[in-house]
């Protein structure tokens, strides 16, 4: 893979080889397939796999590869949302262009970017968010105050020709980009604008757009302590005032530069001794504690997943994978009573 610096743009013919490659639609399948092998689509795919990507290989070449479909439904993750689901060549697709569009644009993101990166994540940020508070309180001797923020219908909102735009930033060549705005341009809820929730790429997508407010608040606006999750960002400092001023500047450069709106009912300024509500977590001095709802959906899943294990509607394997997942949660906060809780309820 070839360098590309934050000043110089991708060869791009070499970008479109690798993504098309027969290797790279290979580990894309692999990758793909995992944890889905039980999958009534997957399964008939995998029966004539190598026609299938051999196939797949020739349309892309010959750019005649055209985006399917979707299959949409709605999940509660802990709110409902509406998920689309593409086929599964498409999805190989998706996966075969994450793969290498990721090494291209993640080391132009700022450090403090946290959805669905390698070594970031929920718990990291939450951790950068606890740091940030205790530097810019000095050490919590002092008054502090996050301003949070989140933009009003994100994913619905994403317009498709900017996104195009900053992809060409790193990406010149007709060649390389025709298929990721082959499949920027396979959704849309209304003309232009959108990107499905279940799409591999949406997520890279999401970062690549967002990016271009991150470096504003970072080299424009000079602020120090700003993180991101998604559309979710916060800014920690000590002058409540200060942070109040951001708000119209960010507002104005979301709609100017990026078509997107502050959610009016989620921005916020709140004193960090009351509590920040972060990701699954409230975020204190000295400590994090899970969020109330959390907390609540937890012990109502853990108390599913136990009926279906007496039923034996899941194996005892899978049951504990499940608890483990909750313990986990709690080793990024103070949840002794949480703990000692679950351990009695599971026996």
């Amino acid at each position: 893979m070839n360098n590309c610096g934050r000043g110089e743009t991708f060869e791009s013919g070499h970008v479109f080889e690798k993504i098309i490659s027969l290797e790279n639609l290979y580990v894309s399948w692999k990758e793909f397939r995992r944890g889905k092998t039980q999958k009534s689509d997957v399964q008939k795919f995998e029966m004539f796999l190598e026609d299938n990507l051999f196939k797949l290989y020739q349309e892309l070449r010959s750019i005649t590869y055209r985006h399917s479909n979707y299959t949409d439904f709605f999940l509660k993750d802990p709110k409902l949302r509406h998920i689309h689901k593409a086929e599964v060549r498409d999805r190989i697709v998706h996966h075969a262009i994450y793969r290498i569009l990721y090494q291209i644009f993640d080391k132009n993101f700022i450090f403090d970017s946290y959805s669905c990166r390698n070594k970031k994540g929920t718990h990291k940020a939450v951790l950068r968010l606890g740091s940030f508070a205790g530097k810019a309180s000095q050490n919590f001797t002092r008054p502090c105050y996050c301003l949070k923020c989140d933009i009003k219908k994100f994913f619905d909102s994403i317009d498709h020709q900017l996104l195009v735009n900053f992809i060409k930033k790193k990406i010149r060549d007709m060649s390389a980009l025709w298929l990721p705005e082959e499949i920027i341009k396979s959704f849309s809820n209304i003309a232009g604008k959108g990107l499905p929730l279940g799409n591999l790429t949406s997520q890279l997508f999401a970062n690549i757009y967002l990016n271009e407010l991150d470096r504003f608040i970072k080299h424009r606006l000079k602020i120090r302590f700003y993180l991101r999750y998604t559309d979710d960002f916060i800014i920690v400092h000590r002058d409540k005032n200060y942070l109040g001023e951001l708000i119209p500047q960010i507002d104005e450069f979301l709609r100017q530069n990026l078509k997107l709106d502050l959610h009016p009912q989620k921005v916020m300024i709140r004193k960090l001794s009351q509590g920040i509500d972060f990701l699954g977590y409230v975020v204190l001095p000295y400590y994090r504690v899970l969020r109330t709802k959390t907390k609540k959906r937890m012990f109502r899943n853990l108390d599913f997943r136990l009926a279906q294990l007496n039923t034996g509607k899941i194996s005892r394997v899978t049951f504990e994978q499940a608890k483990q997942s909750y313990l986990g949660m709690l080793r990024h906060c103070h949840g002794f009573k949480i703990k000692r809780r679950i351990l009695d309820i599971c026996g």
